[in-house]
């Protein structure tokens, strides 16, 4: 199996050539759990520089492309470090199978990790099965999602730490999914500019079938030994992802996929999506396109747009074939051609046809547009399903606070629509923001009238409400060109 080139492309969508992206490493710092001692010799700080330092040889040595990493596990292990991995995980977090919470494993948070240290280093670590559950989907579906114990989140947040180091110079630059100093906003900004700046006229909006469960072991492991060399790193990997699911007091194995749920999941989604679909795609436009192509992948959500639409059905066929190589493929549903772009409004009309279709993207539909001038451009808009499961599920939470004061619920529906807005707050929106704003208040007024024995709220009062706990629908996000500076 080949490398490619494993300089990252720019951090838009880019033509043909690649530039380096920019991977920023960073933890946020949080204070000692109640219970664990202060008396370490050093600071947190200074731990931290030593442990980037650490990171910084092992990029060097991945910069330097002399042979495989054959000594990372060490790395892993470093107590320092798994008390950064500890700190780094959401305290109100599940417990898993084992009912140890956060806040259960601080109280003796130096013996314990001294204990898990010890473990890794003499290969007697024992990794547990994830304790699985379901969360709805937005189109009714239920996904399962696993809950691993402390420990392993633990090990997985250190370990993805380790990996990243080695494996984020070799990340393609239209890969934006689950990356430090990436975000969804920066792959929606690269597909408007990449639609708005070159020549597409057609777009493939893939989804691959139940990615995460249909993962294949062999392959992966077979992908990550390719770079690593250390039985130990693995081993582990190994370990998590055979260690099975518990669901109902039943264990079931787990013969393909990632342990969802836990932080190294999207890791090993990202470098098992880099051989089989990255490289692959980089090398495919360079050696077959001969017009414009641009790629956008955010996990197992891509995005590919084409100036010659006999390119984009060839695309979409041998795609399918080298998917199928791995076990995947693409949902039949969710994948589709699509002609989209400057002209399709125009060559839709001279056929007679209807408005160009639109296409859903990480919560936003795409649509073709005007600006003010006559200028083409790509609006974007909450898609409407996203948008009405929200509701529904604010409607269940709002009738479980019936009985909390008016502040408190007012406080927690300002931090929803505060947190709508940041996601959602893209230009051309204002509508779909206000709609939302809207449909809080109608929610949230309904509520109070029920608890009212009189069962109404003058016209005052609700604006007095309104004022003072339901801030008012703001474009957050500027315009796609700006932020990535593309003239």
């Amino acid at each position: 199996m080949k490398h490619g080139d494993r300089e990252s492309d720019s951090s838009i969508v880019s033509k043909k050539p690649q530039n380096k992206a920019v991977a920023a490493d960073g933890v946020e710092k949080r204070e000692l759990a109640k219970g664990n001692t202060s008396e370490q010799s050093r600071s947190r700080t200074q731990r931290r520089m030593d442990l980037n330092h650490a990171l910084d040889r092992v990029r060097e040595a991945e910069r330097r492309k002399d042979g495989k990493l054959t000594a990372l596990w060490h790395h892993v292990y470093n107590v320092d470090r798994l008390r950064e991995a500890y700190f780094g995980i959401k305290r109100t977090a599940a417990p898993g199978i084992d009912g140890q919470s956060w806040q259960s494993y601080g109280e003796n948070l130096e013996a314990n990790l001294a204990d898990l240290s010890l473990r890794l280093q003499r290969g007697s670590y024992r990794a547990y099965a994830v304790k699985r559950t379901y969360i709805e989907k937005a189109d009714g579906s239920e996904r399962p999602i696993g809950i691993p114990v402390i420990e392993d989140k633990i090990v997985q947040r250190a370990t993805t730490e380790v990996l990243g180091a080695v494996y984020e110079p070799q990340f393609k630059g239209f890969s934006y999914g689950f990356r430090p100093g990436r975000s969804p906003h920066n792959a929606l900004d690269a597909v408007s500019v990449g639609i708005e700046q070159r020549r597409i006229n057609w777009i493939l909006d893939a989804d691959i079938s139940g990615f995460f469960d249909a993962l294949d072991h062999d392959w992966l492991l077979e992908m990550i030994a390719h770079r690593i060399a250390d039985r130990r790193v693995l081993r582990h990997i190994k370990k998590w992802l055979k260690a099975g699911v518990m669901e109902e007091g039943h264990w079931s194995r787990q013969e393909a996929g990632t342990p969802q749920g836990g932080s190294i999941s999207p890791l090993l989604a990202n470098i098992y999506l880099h051989y089989v679909f990255d490289l692959w795609a980089d090398k495919w436009r360079k050696e077959h396109a001969a017009g414009d192509v641009i790629l956008v992948r955010y996990a197992d959500d891509f995005i590919v747009g084409f100036e010659h639409e006999k390119e984009a059905q060839r695309f979409r066929d041998e795609l399918q074939a080298r998917l199928g190589k791995f076990g995947l493929s693409l949902h039949p549903e969710k994948t589709r051609l699509i002609e989209f772009g400057r002209h399709a409004s125009s060559n839709r009309r001279g056929k007679g046809l209807g408005k160009p279709e639109t296409f859903d993207f990480l919560g936003f539909t795409h649509i073709c547009s005007q600006r003010r001038n006559g200028g083409f451009t790509v609006r974007r808009q909450t898609m409407k399903k996203r948008l009405q499961r929200k509701l529904k599920l604010l409607k269940q939470q709002l009738r479980s606070r019936i009985n909390w004061s008016i502040p408190d619920v007012g406080r927690w529906l300002r931090s929803v629509l505060q947190g709508h807005y940041r996601y959602y707050g893209v230009p051309m929106n204002y509508a779909k923001l206000e709609a939302f704003h809207k449909a809080v208040k109608q929610l949230w007024f309904k509520l109070l009238r029920r608890r009212s024995h009189k069962g109404k709220l003058t016209k005052a009062r609700r604006s007095h409400l309104v004022k003072r706990w339901l801030p008012y629908p703001r474009i957050v996000h500027p315009y796609p060109s700006f932020r990535l500076r593309v003239g």
